[in-house]
């Protein structure tokens, strides 16, 4: 017979444990070799119930693994020492057992109040972004309220949910606040697109009286109505973009069928004409001077002096007019396409939609890059891995998008 602190094997084969009130109980039998053998065996196997609790000692203390999950796991390795086959101080591994038990409802404790203190910070979070929206639902800076109650939306997305009455009331008086700037905002610009249609319509009008003089031959007069069409249609504003190079196009063209004619009419006045295109010319030179374009305003009230300094003079030599109108052309062209560009930059609702490209993106790669540390943390590479794939994607986009914002002014 062999036999150590914990246990014992009789002659029979019989393995035997101890337990903690000294009585015996079997736990197996063993014929295959020595009892030494037998009891290293089932030694072996208290071993294993002492490494799995070990393990799950420190699943409890290093891991968020809930409270219903350990507890059934705890029971789990309980009865598997109730009734273990192996040969150890059992009672013992109990007692690891009874004193986890108590460490997971500390720590489930823990967590309530925790989370107690996690929802009262929301809810106090979520007030407050309800009172702010509420606040820019009555802004008319439309570009920058709109970037920050889209800002606000991430912010509550963000943010653990309350009980689902409270949860819902706030979002409705959030929603509702979002939507009334929509819609104010949505009326502000109906209005501009109105504005545009009323200047469509003005501008086909002095298009149309523009046309109907280009074969008058009352020269005085029709030329200074001419300017004053000219005046007219710098005050009415632009019309949309789709319509307003061809009325231009026509509107200048029916002036050209006018000039032109009476330029024929005055060829004889070759010499005032001589004098003209010096004029011209330096007029030319003075608006090249224009160019680059640094200063749109300052530029577009210079151009607009000179443009009726040039209007002022009358013709010049035919030959000679189309490389001097050219040069004005030129710059008048490169003025309208500055324009073009500051208002591209300045249209709030592309700036808006690039904004919130830009943060729902943003907020993609943010949400990565929480989960692939976590993902190396719990020692899950191939998990990491794979979503540092998705994460390298998403910040290609993100770059992209961040260089198509900047053309907007930041």
């Amino acid at each position: 017979m062999s036999s150590d602190p914990w246990g014992r094997v009789d002659e029979t084969g019989t393995v035997y444990v101890r337990t903690a009130d000294g009585s015996e109980r079997v736990v197996g039998s063993w014929q295959a070799g020595s009892p030494d053998e037998a009891l290293a065996y089932f030694e072996r196997k208290y071993e294993g119930l002492v490494v799995e609790i070990g393990l799950l000692e420190r699943r409890v203390q290093t891991t968020d693994l809930s409270a219903k999950d350990a507890n059934t796991a705890i029971e789990h390795l309980r009865e598997q020492v109730t009734d273990a086959h192996a040969v150890g101080d059992l009672d013992a591994l109990a007692k690891r057992l009874d004193k986890l038990v108590a460490s997971v409802d500390a720590r489930r404790e823990e967590r309530k109040v925790k989370k107690a203190k996690q929802t009262d910070e929301a809810r106090h979070a979520k007030e407050a972004l309800v009172v702010e929206a509420e606040q820019l639902a009555q802004s008319e800076q439309w570009r920058s309220a709109g970037e920050r109650l889209r800002s606000l939306v991430d912010t509550w997305k963000g943010l653990p949910r309350l009980d689902r009455k409270s949860d819902d009331e706030l979002w409705h008086r959030f929603s509702h606040a979002r939507s009334a700037f929509s819609k104010r905002r949505k009326a502000h610009f109906a209005s501009l697109d109105a504005q545009r249609e009323d200047a469509r319509k003005a501008k086909e009008r002095l298009v149309a009286e523009a046309e109907s003089l280009s074969n008058s031959t009352d020269w005085g007069p029709t030329a200074a109505r001419y300017r004053d069409l000219m005046s007219e249609w710098k005050a009415v504003g632009r019309a949309q973009r789709e319509h307003e190079d061809d009325l231009w196009n026509r509107f200048r063209g029916a002036q050209d069928v006018f000039f032109t004619a009476r330029s024929a009419v005055f060829a004889e006045r070759d010499a005032e004409q001589g004098e003209n295109l010096k004029l011209k010319e330096a007029l030319a030179d003075e608006a090249e001077q224009l160019l680059p374009i640094t200063d749109l305003k300052a530029a577009r009230a210079a151009f607009r002096a000179l443009n009726e300094r040039w209007e002022a003079i009358g013709h010049v030599p035919r030959d000679a007019r189309p490389k001097v109108e050219g040069r004005m052309h030129a710059v008048e062209r490169a003025m309208q396409e500055s324009e073009e560009a500051e208002w591209r930059r300045t249209n709030p609702e592309a700036r808006a939609r690039a904004a919130g490209l830009t943060g729902q993106l943003q907020a993609a790669v943010d949400k990565l890059k929480g989960q692939v540390e976590t993902a190396r943390a719990q020692g899950n590479n191939a998990r990491a891995d794979k979503l540092q794939k998705e994460l390298d994607g998403r910040q290609a986009l993100l770059d992209q998008a961040l260089k198509g914002l900047e053309e907007f002014g930041g």
